[in-house]
């Protein structure tokens, strides 16, 4: 048993079981043999998901393993590392980055070439014989040469090869530098390794860091998380509630405008940075969707969203947030600053490994709020090697302040509702712990009114209409304008109605002012109407028709009378109702036979939504998938195994040339590449005609096999989809 193949074929199928469990990406979609699973297994994709995996100290023996030359023994691989190894060891086996064969260990194809050229920071091996014990007694200069390359990188610059200084000079002649061009040398393996004691790391880290941090009262965080929870589900309503009224417009490269962004920031009462979190998290639920003229509107799932219960309605959120590759953290960025929030630069491929690593790891330390450099320090070494790594650090950051903006966790330590999340409890014990919902408010006498708690759905929604939050809390308050009650009746509510439903609401008396108030806009409101000509101006009274061709503020819209009580202009209506409302009148829409159009409306986008997708991971199954996904590789092969016996036998019979398939040609092709022998192949030319030739295999780069044809001398390359087959001589 030499070849990677050779070991799939020799484990059981507990060690399947437990190689699909740690790479499931080695079954999706399921190999058709052992042949195939091999070549996916040592494809450089495949190895640096299952390299993304390894701790600290599990990647520091492999990069100890990838230094030795194959085949290896243990003894060999614990000098350079610790006694510890030999664990390490066994699960580096299990997740196939290192397998055994008759003579030794052995690491599969690519590996090499996906940890790097220089692992652990340790340079090539040398070609000369070094005498190493001649380093002991070096000369003061070159050991100040040497004590700069110890520990990586191994590569230095000097002036001029030819006149280097005494130090290099030195080391020059003696093999323990080797010159790599001009002004460049490096550092042998051999020498880096005897310099450092005998081992390939200054340090082996073995255990895991402390998490370090603040003792946080469970029942405080509980309480903390809940209220949150609160807050991020009347977020999330109010963000889609302002839309339906006035939406959002989409850039033409897709997203969120910075403009749109800080006016919706202003509503909500929180930072940009918060906000687009919030929008984020809308959009990944479908709760909103992006109509055929750019404008960013709730979509018909809102409705049904608002009918779940608080538990349901805050799953929702939390886990579209987990296991999505988007990342809001990125918006506002210094370093990104043309990044959108729902644009379409947000995705990162690791971030939802990177979400559940740090979730896992406040889970794994309840009670405690960590402090971030010891957070960071065990986040680091659980994760070492990640690709797109330069973010890990701000992606842990961004998703601890996430978890708490959702109430996973409270005061920085996780509550018992985001250890039911991680765990797939049943949540329902958010719908009990949530603060009770009130049925009434108190009016102040400055046109102001306070919820004293979080307001029943129905009455929230009528006073969402009526008026604008002002600041948000324990207690909401609410304040009327001639705006707020415009809106109202522009939703069909009339003035006597909005105070009827103030009066009930209210368990203070409503004060003259907000009466006078509504009374005024309501008198005011319909008085002027506005159509599409492209629009009309219509009002009855002759007086303010004057006064609004003399308004200056107004000469945008170049308006035009063609009646005592019509004007007309080129504006579309939606926009002539704007420009008079900011400049302090009251117009209200009418149709083409002269109806006035009010009354309840739910602005809602007819385009379908579309989630984004998930980017980068990719779903573990179930054991049961696993189990099928064996027998089918195990049947697959015994088919296949039947089939060469037959090719071969047909091959010997007729003199044939060499036929394998793709799988079978790049599984030899990698055992001989690395056993150095000849091979015999079947080649097609330009021209079809397939021509039998005897090459010694160098390696595989860019889809060809290059190697020394000894037909002619020299080394070719040969396209892999031209070779017709592969055997050994």
């Amino acid at each position: 048993m030499r070849s990677f193949s050779d070991y799939l074929r020799s484990i059981d199928d507990a060690a399947f079981l437990s190689l699909f469990s740690a790479r499931p990406d080695l079954v999706t979609p399921v190999p058709p043999d052992i042949a195939s699973l091999a070549v996916r297994a040592c494809s450089a994709p495949s190895l640096a998901r299952a390299i993304d995996s390894l701790n600290q100290w599990q990647f520091q023996v492999l990069e100890a393993a990838s230094t030795l030359t194959e085949p290896f023994i243990l003894k060999s691989l614990v000098a350079l590392t610790d006694k510890a190894a030999a664990v390490a060891l066994e699960h580096l086996i299990s997740v196939g980055l290192i397998y055994p064969s008759d003579d030794g260990m052995r690491l599969p194809t690519q590996l090499r070439d996906v940890i790097g050229n220089e692992p652990a920071g340790l340079g090539p091996v040398s070609i000369a014989k070094l005498k190493l014990t001649e380093l002991d007694n070096a000369p003061t200069e070159a050991k100040k040469v040497l004590e700069r390359l110890i520990w990586g990188p191994p590569r230095g610059s000097v002036g001029d090869i030819k006149n280097p200084g005494p130090g290099v000079t030195w080391l020059l002649e003696r093999k323990f530098l080797v010159p790599l061009d001009q002004r460049t040398v490096i550092l042998p393996r051999e020498v880096a390794i005897y310099l450092r004691g005998g081992k390939t790391h200054r340090e082996n880290l073995i255990n895991p860091p402390v998490v370090a941090g603040t003792k946080r009262d469970e029942r405080q965080v509980n309480l903390a998380a809940i209220a949150n929870i609160s807050t991020v589900l009347r977020w999330v309503e109010e963000l889609l509630n302002f839309w339906a009224e006035e939406p959002a417009d989409a850039l033409r490269a897709g997203g969120l405008g910075v403009r749109d962004l800080k006016i919706i920031s202003n509503h909500l009462g929180v930072d940009e940075t918060c906000t687009a979190f919030i929008t984020e998290l809308a959009y990944l639920t479908s709760l909103i969707s992006v109509d055929s003229d750019d404008r960013i509107m709730p979509s018909n799932k809102f409705d049904i969203w608002l009918m779940q219960t608080p538990a349901d309605r805050w799953q929702v959120l939390a886990s579209a947030w987990l296991i999505t590759s988007r990342v809001s953290g990125l918006v506002g960025r210094a370093q990104a600053k043309n990044v959108a929030a729902l644009g379409p630069e947000l995705d990162r491929v690791n971030a939802s490994r990177v979400r559940a690593l740090t979730l896992s790891i406040l889970n794994e330390n309840q009670s405690i709020a960590p402090d971030e450099p010891s957070f960071i320090a065990l986040m680091n070494w659980r994760a070492p090697v990640r690709r797109n790594s330069s973010l890990q650090e701000e992606l842990a950051t961004w998703t601890l302040r996430e978890a708490e903006w959702l109430g996973i966790s409270g005061q920085g330590a996780i509550s018992k509702y985001g250890v039911g999340f991680l765990n797939g409890d049943d949540l329902n014990l958010i719908n009990d712990d949530l603060p009770k919902t009130v049925d009434h408010i108190l009016i102040q006498s400055d046109n102001t009114a306070i919820a004293p708690g979080p307001l029943e759905h129905e009455i929230s929604q009528q006073l969402a209409i009526m008026a604008e939050i002002e600041s948000r809390g324990g207690a909401t308050v609410y304040r009327f304008s001639e705006a707020t009650i415009r809106r109202a009746l522009d939703h069909g509510k009339t003035g006597d109605e909005i105070k009827a439903f103030l009066i009930k609401t209210s368990k203070t008396p409503m004060p003259q002012p907000l009466e006078y108030l509504i009374a005024d806009v309501a008198k005011k409101h319909g008085k002027l109407r506005v159509g599409n000509t492209s629009s009309f101006i219509r009002c009855e009274d002759t007086a303010l028709i004057a006064q609004i061709m003399n308004d200056k503020k107004l000469e945008v819209l170049a308006l035009r009378r063609i009646a005592p009580e019509v004007v007309i202009c080129d504006h579309d209506a939606a926009d002539t109702m704007r420009i008079l409302r900011e400049s302090g009148y009251l117009p209200a829409a009418e149709s083409s036979n002269g109806l006035m159009l009010s009354g309840p409306r739910k602005n809602r986008a007819l385009t379908k939504p579309r989630p984004p997708r998930v980017i980068g991971e990719i779903e573990v199954p179930s054991e049961d998938l696993f189990n099928a996904a064996i027998r089918a590789i195990r049947t697959g092969e015994k088919s296949s195994h039947k089939q060469t016996r037959l090719r071969q036998v047909a091959s010997e019979a007729l003199g044939a040339l060499p036929r394998t398939t793709a799988n079978e040609t790049m599984d030899l092709v990698n055992r001989f590449i690395q056993e150095e022998k000849s091979l015999s192949i079947g080649y097609a030319d330009n021209n079809g005609s397939v021509t039998h030739r005897i090459i010694d295999p160098i390696r595989v780069s860019a889809g060809a096999l290059i190697a020394r044809d000894h037909a002619t001398g020299e080394v070719q390359s040969f396209r892999i989809p031209r070779i017709t087959g592969v055997a050994p001589l």
